[in-house]
């Protein structure tokens, strides 16, 4: 199951990964009421979501359908970063070397990184002796 969002349907997914189990009418009130879009566009794109394996129906409470997330926000960012990857030749330092030329990666940022590097790293170790 190939995903690739559009903007709407990353917003949909959005409120689905917050909020659960939810209806057509409820995602749409989750926009701010000046940017809200009409109903039906919020209904295209969950049936569109739908279609492609994204979101199933759970239950139908009156005439309102109960939809849920079947991929979740980890699985479709580490698509995005795959995806994104892909762009910069499949290399990280390709991605990390034009973030940090455009300003949006800092030292600090790199700090905090090699942190999370070096505490995967032992729990990595920790598990390897088990």
């Amino acid at each position: 199951m190939e995903q690739k969002f559009s903007a709407g349907e990353l917003r949909v997914m959005e409120e689905f990964w917050k909020g659960g189990r939810l209806s057509v009418r409820e995602i749409q009130e989750s926009f701010p009421e000046k940017q809200r879009p009409p109903y039906t566009s919020i209904q295209t794109i969950v049936y569109r979501l739908e279609e492609r394996g994204a979101v199933r129906r759970v239950r139908k409470i009156g005439n309102a359908h109960i939809f849920e997330a079947v991929i979740s926000r980890q699985e479709a960012r580490g698509r995005f970063l795959d995806d994104l990857l892909g762009f910069f030749g499949g290399k990280a330092q390709n991605v990390m070397a034009h973030l940090v030329e455009s300003g949006k990666l800092t030292r600090e940022d790199i700090r905090e990184t090699e942190k999370l590097i070096i505490e995967l790293e032992r729990k990595d170790r920790k598990e390897k002796k088990r």
